[in-house]
């Protein structure tokens, strides 16, 4: 357990880097279309999602309501469905429990806990999300409370963190033999649908390419 927990706090520390530039952007952002540097820390403390986060703050910039945020953050985060129920298995408990547990998954811990046959090591999970989630704080409050002093931050290159965040993770899967047919569906499915369709609909739909590799896995 001690073993796993601290593997997975150093394999989680590079995507900490990466996710405190992320919602660094998000912060930033956040306090300009109108949130409160408060509100805006909140929202990462609770989500804790880039993608959600950043689709529901579009909404919000383009004039929508509360509701449409929430659903358009809400099918950015769909992809956790598949993903929990693959990780479902290795998570003992009662339902509430495991829930409990679930709210670890962010997208690289899920990747690196995979043992490769179906199975997760759910301490190396807990352990990975850590750094990421103190990353992912400390940069929106560094973002929220300190925006005036980076000011326009496409300058910085930010804007451009998180396609290369997830280009990092497919990479990673391509390596291996076993998850690269799936990683590649979920690209080309993903890459077609990007200029067609809303933001959310191209990583709900390459999900289910996942969701596949594991029937037949079974």
């Amino acid at each position: 357990m001690h073993d796993s927990f601290r593997r997975g706090i150093r394999l989680g520390v590079p995507f900490a880097g990466v996710g405190l530039l992320l919602s660094l952007s998000f912060g930033v952002l956040a306090v300009q279309t109108g949130l409160s540097p408060f509100q805006a820390v909140v929202m990462s403390a609770v989500v804790h999602a880039g993608s959600a986060q950043f689709a529901a703050l579009s909404v919000v910039a383009a004039g929508g309501g509360v509701l449409p945020a929430v659903a358009s953050g809400g099918l950015m985060n769909a992809r956790f469905l598949a993903m929990g129920i693959a990780l479902a298995p290795s998570l003992p408990g009662r339902p509430a429990v495991r829930a409990l547990q679930g709210q670890a998954v962010v997208d690289p811990s899920w990747a690196m806990a995979s043992n490769g046959d179906g199975t997760f090591d759910r301490w190396q999970l807990f352990g990975a999300t850590v750094p990421q989630y103190a990353g992912w704080l400390t940069g929106t409050a560094l973002g929220a409370y300190g925006g005036d002093l980076l000011g326009d931050t496409d300058r910085f290159g930010l804007d451009a963190v998180f396609p290369t965040f997830f280009l990092a993770l497919l990479l990673a899967e391509l390596r291996d033999p076993r998850s690269r047919g799936v990683a590649v569906a979920g690209a080309v499915v993903a890459l077609v649908l990007v200029p067609f369709t809303p933001a959310g609909v191209p990583v709900l739909a390459a999900s289910v390419a996942a969701l596949v590799g594991l029937a037949r896995r079974r």
